[in-house]
């Protein structure tokens, strides 16, 4: 009976929200509210009022989901079902209280969630599993739980992580790191880290990483889900350690593994990607001519595509270019910044396109490599053309010069604002264009009535001519000649008011 009772509460735990509905509904309990709270209230249920027919729905339920299991007895445990964490203390007296459950039978050992498979990270290479993915199960319908696990270090780890060498004062390039992510057996889970979520390693709480600041109004701040490195906080011999990972229960399932990494720097990926991943010059121009081949079908034909030599990351030179294998385009972004930004905050996103863009289809664009040292700092985008050739653009105000330098004729320029060696100006010369004396050719030019007209057909202007003498001469000339029509014709009479002639004057 008690057996029967523990192994219907396991596959009660192993249910579905459906499932939990479909069989509080036929208990006549009701069947709203969170997955947490469906579970407690049918572990109640089979608790308090088991009954053959309850065991009938449990066990129809069961074989509905898992359709391999033979029989009702056929394991007493069986596989995939979570279990809750034993509580673990080094008293006698917790031991045997957290041994006994549900009329002295032992309560199950945590197994891990097998299933559950966390992505790889490029800056942490995984050299042992200390804990495989462990699925965080609620003791109680509290928001807050708090789940243990523990751990030993063989001798051989221990000593991994004392001789390590220090990537910075007091981080090491081996760690043991605690790494959370969903409980989800469909593809590899990220890091994921529950509400509320704190972590303790042997009775002193270790750092976890804070949230990113928000600029944009309305948007909450995000938390950088990474592996929590612990090693600091560990005993670094054969004793156990124990790690306690409180976090909110809000209906989502989560699960802990601890791992034993190298920790790689930008650098270090740097690095590898210079040894592992260069794209051949050759193979660059391939893809180009690819990209601008006649299409017959097509009503647009290309004949270039530019490409910035600018870094789209930090709008500096590049220096190192590098684009993903699986984007469409040509740009290329830096390759040092993109690794250094991803060791502060990953995001591994193509910062061109915005498609994902991870460590392991990044390469270096050789061909635009060797157009970076052929170019001269100036030149700031470039053009490839149909056959794998380019040529450099410049910037349109670079054009506008060379036009305006193209296009100005070359003509001699006369100051003649400067005196010449005998304190004259060039208008006072002695010797004229003609090589006569310069008041002959003032008088030759009065004379006619204009300016002077040299041999090569230009006109020779006196610079010395005081504008204000031909006004005067014009105005005394005007003068003389309303003297003479004055003398001549009779003054004319003027009458006691000045009016017109068909005007009369009415008194």
């Amino acid at each position: 009976m008690a057996a029967e009772l523990v192994e219907a509460m396991n596959m009660v735990k192993s249910f579905r929200v459906s499932d939990l509905q479909t069989l509080l509904a036929s208990m006549g309990r009701s069947k709203s509210g969170l997955k947490q709270d469906l579970v407690g209230r049918a572990l109640r249920l089979v608790q308090t009022e088991y009954s053959p027919e309850l065991l009938k729905n449990v066990r129809q339920l069961y074989e509905s989901r898992f359709p391999k299991t033979s029989g009702w007895l056929a394991a007493r445990r069986p596989e995939g079902i979570p279990v809750a964490y034993s509580s673990l203390s080094s008293s006698p007296t917790a031991t045997s209280q957290g041994a006994d459950y549900l009329n002295g039978i032992s309560k199950p050992i945590p197994t891990p969630a097998a299933e559950v498979k966390l992505v790889q990270l490029p800056f942490y290479q995984t050299l042992e599993t200390l804990l495989p993915p462990t699925e965080l199960i609620a003791q109680n319908n509290e928001k807050l739980q708090d789940s243990q696990c523990i751990f030993e270090l063989t001798p051989n780890q221990a000593d991994q992580i004392r001789n390590a060498s220090e990537l910075r004062p007091g981080i090491r390039s081996i760690q043991v790191v605690l790494r959370i992510c969903y409980t989800d057996s469909i593809g590899v889970q990220e890091d994921q880290y529950p509400p509320n979520i704190a972590v303790k390693v042997n009775q002193s709480y270790c750092h976890v990483p804070g949230y990113y600041p928000s600029n944009k109004p309305g948007v909450e701040p995000r938390r950088p889900c990474r592996p929590v490195n612990i090693t600091p906080w560990l005993h670094l011999s054969n004793v156990t350690n124990r790690v306690t990972v409180t976090w909110g229960n809000f209906g989502k399932r989560y699960s802990v593994a601890v791992y034993l990494v190298r920790v790689f720097t930008a650098a270090d990926l740097f690095s590898q990607l210079k040894l592992c991943s260069v794209e051949s010059a050759e193979r660059c121009r391939e893809r180009i001519q690819d990209k601008l081949r006649f299409d017959p079908e097509s009503e647009i034909a290309t004949t270039g595509l530019r490409v910035s030599l600018i870094c789209p990351l930090v709008k500096m030179r590049l220096g190192v270019p590098c684009r993903v294998l699986t984007c469409a385009h040509l740009q290329c972004f830096d390759a040092v910044f993109f690794l250094q930004m991803n060791e502060k905050k990953p995001t591994w996103t193509c910062p061109v396109c915005d498609k994902p863009a991870p460590f392991e289809l990044l390469t270096i664009d050789g061909l635009l490599s060797e157009i970076l040292k052929e170019t001269c700092e100036d030149i700031e985008e470039i053009e490839y053309l149909t056959d794998g050739s380019w040529r450099p653009i410049r910037d349109e105000k670079e054009r506008d010069r060379e036009r305006e330098r193209s296009n100005t004729p070359e003509y001699p320029v006369v100051d003649i604002c400067i005196p010449e060696a005998n304190g004259h100006s060039p208008a006072h010369s002695s010797t004229s264009l003609t090589g006569k004396s310069g008041s002959s050719s003032v008088g030759a030019s009065g004379a006619a009535g204009g300016p002077a007209v040299a041999p090569g057909g230009g006109a020779v202007v006196d610079l010395t001519l005081d504008s204000s003498s031909e006004e005067e001469g014009g105005v005394a000339g005007g003068d003389s000649e309303d003297t003479e029509d004055s003398a001549d014709s009779p003054a004319p009479k003027r009458g006691r008011y000045n009016y017109d002639k068909d005007l009369v004057t009415a008194y």
